[in-house]
C-alpha cells in the first residue's frame, strides 16, 4: 500500500512537471539586438521572429537566436602589390547581420562564428589581394583613401550576396618588406642629397649671374664717367681745386712760371 502511494506520488509529480514544462515552452524571448530564426520540426520557416515574447507549438517549433549589432573583426592578410612587392595589412572590419535575412543567413551558412570563419575571412583576404594588386607599393602609401574606398566598396558587394552589411572597414596597418622599408629609405635619401644638389647648382649660378652683373654695373659707370669728363669740365675741376699760386718749374734755365693754358692741356690728357 505505501509503495503504491510513493508511486502515486512521484506520477504526480511527473505530471505537474510535464505540464509546466507545456506551460512555459510555448513561449520565447527574442532579447534586444537579436532575431529569432522559427524552425518548424527542423526546417527553416519565412518568418523572423523580433524582438520581445513570441508563442511558438511546443516540440513543433524550436527558434535559433542570431545577433544582429554591429560586430568588429580584425583580420590580418597578406598581399603583393602591382610591382610583386609583399603588403602585410592589419584590417578592422565592423559588419552585421542585415536582420530581414537572418534565416536565409542561418539556413545557408549557420550561426555568427560560422559567418566569421566561412564567410567574412575568406572574402576580405580575397578582395584585399583584388584591390593591393592594382597598386604600386609607392600608390598604396600616397593613395591610401583611393586604395581603403576600394576595398570598402568590393567588400560590401561580396559580403551582401551573404546578407551581410559592412558597417566601415578600415586598414589600420599597411608594411611591407624590410627589403622594401631599406629601399624606399634609400630611394628618399637620394632624392634627398640629388634636390641639395640642384639647390647649390641654382645658388652657385645666381652668384655667379649677380658677380657678373656687378661687373657690367661698374664698367658701365666707368664709361659713363669717361664720357662725361669733357675738356670744359676737366678745366673747371682744375680751377676749382687751383690755390691761385702758378707752378713754378726750377731747372738749368732761368725759373719759370707754368702757362695755365699747358696746365689745362696737362688735365685734358
Amino acid at each position: 500500500m505505501k509503495q503504491y502511494k510513493a508511486f502515486n506520488s512521484a506520477g504526480k509529480l511527473t505530471a505537474l512537471l510535464i505540464l509546466i514544462t507545456i506551460f512555459l515552452t510555448p513561449f520565447v524571448i527574442v532579447n534586444a539586438g537579436e532575431r529569432g530564426v522559427l524552425m518548424e520540426f527542423g526546417k527553416v520557416q519565412n518568418r523572423i521572429l523580433g524582438e520581445g515574447i513570441h508563442v511558438i507549438i511546443p516540440v513543433v517549433n524550436t527558434v535559433k537566436k542570431l545577433s544582429v549589432r554591429v560586430q568588429n573583426q580584425e583580420i590580418s592578410a597578406e598581399a603583393s602589390s602591382k610591382d610583386l612587392q609583399d603588403v602585410f595589412t592589419d584590417v578592422a572590419l565592423n559588419w552585421h547581420i542585415i536582420p530581414e535575412e537572418a534565416n536565409a543567413i542561418f539556413q545557408q551558412i549557420g550561426d555568427e562564428k560560422d559567418v566569421v570563419k566561412s564567410i567574412i575571412h575568406p572574402a576580405v583576404e580575397e578582395v584585399l589581394k583584388a584591390i593591393i594588386a592594382k597598386y604600386t607599393a609607392e600608390e598604396i602609401i600616397t593613395k591610401r583613401g583611393e586604395v581603403k574606398s576600394g576595398v570598402d566598396n568590393a567588400l560590401s558587394i561580396r559580403l551582401g550576396n551573404y546578407h551581410i552589411a559592412v558597417d566601415d572597414i578600415s586598414l589600420v596597418h599597411v608594411h611591407f618588406s624590410e627589403r622594401f622599408g631599406e629601399a624606399v629609405e634609400a630611394k628618399q635619401v637620394a632624392e634627398q642629397e640629388a634636390k641639395r644638389a640642384e639647390f647649390i647648382a641654382i645658388r652657385a649660378a645666381k652668384e655667379a649671374e649677380a658677380k657678373v652683373n656687378l661687373a657690367k654695373g661698374e664698367a658701365e659707370v666707368q664709361r659713363l664717367l669717361r664720357d662725361g669728363l669733357t675738356t670744359e669740365i676737366l678745366q673747371r675741376q682744375a680751377i676749382e681745386k687751383w690755390n691761385g699760386k702758378l707752378p713754378l718749374i726750377v731747372g738749368k734755365e732761368t725759373p719759370k712760371f707754368w702757362n695755365l693754358s699747358e696746365l689745362f692741356k696737362g688735365y685734358e690728357n
